[in-house]
């Protein structure tokens, strides 16, 4: 599940960029580790709807 967007990347040629966060449990400990990804806006924004 992704936490948040962070931030907004954005390139001369017009596609956009978001750096997601994502928090995921070991499976082993328990704990939670952090994830780091840059995708495309559209992509982020689906993950975030839940789809």
């Amino acid at each position: 599940m992704a936490k948040k967007v962070v931030a907004t990347l954005k390139t001369e040629g017009g596609v956009k960029y978001a750096k997601i966060i994502r928090a995921v449990k070991s499976p082993k400990t328990g704990a939670y580790t952090f994830k780091e990804e840059i995708m495309k806006e559209e992509e982020a924004k689906q993950i975030m709807a839940g789809k």
